[in-house]
């Protein structure tokens, strides 16, 4: 395998036969919580930064040597989103008073991301569509990240002030 279809499936999550997305979201979970717990969530944030803009230039090359847009077995993009949905949600959750709030969080965070970046509401859904290359193929799931992260953060205030 070569080091950008590595990096393109995220070590190969990407080649699962059923549902690629998700599972590439499930090991950027995994992946993510070691980083958060052994680095720093700060560290996460920059890496979905490094990675999203790697993934454009590296998405655009694969896409002009393959011809296909958005293969499905390119999971980067959801490992960016999810990452970016990981640390809004565990940035709220520091400053609550739960225990549990911070593995709630890294629920949410997958849950709420997976369902945005299937969903794919209103702009998303648009830069999915209308924008093409690797700025296309990431962009949709930046900011599903982006919202499922806030989603997650309501929803933790929410459940803050119920208990």
């Amino acid at each position: 395998m070569t080091l950008q279809k590595l990096f393109l499936t995220f070590f190969g999550s990407g080649l699962s036969p059923k549902a690629p997305g998700t599972a590439g979201s499930l090991a950027a979970l995994i992946v993510g919580i070691l980083i958060i717990k052994y680095i720093g969530a700060q560290t996460l944030f920059l890496l979905a930064v490094a990675i999203t803009i790697i993934g454009i230039f590296e998405i655009n090359k694969y896409e002009k040597l393959t011809g296909s847009h958005d293969n499905q077995e390119i999971v980067v993009d959801e490992v960016s989103g999810m990452w970016i949905s990981m640390f809004i949600a565990y940035e709220i959750a520091l400053s609550l008073d739960n225990q549990y709030g911070i593995w709630i969080a890294y629920l949410l965070s997958f849950i709420f991301f997976r369902l945005f970046d299937i969903w794919k509401p209103s702009t998303i859904g648009w830069i999915d569509q209308e924008v093409k290359g690797g700025l296309g193929v990431m962009g949709d799931d930046v900011l599903a990240g982006i919202s499922g992260g806030f989603l997650s953060a309501i929803v933790l205030l929410i459940i803050e002030k119920i208990i």
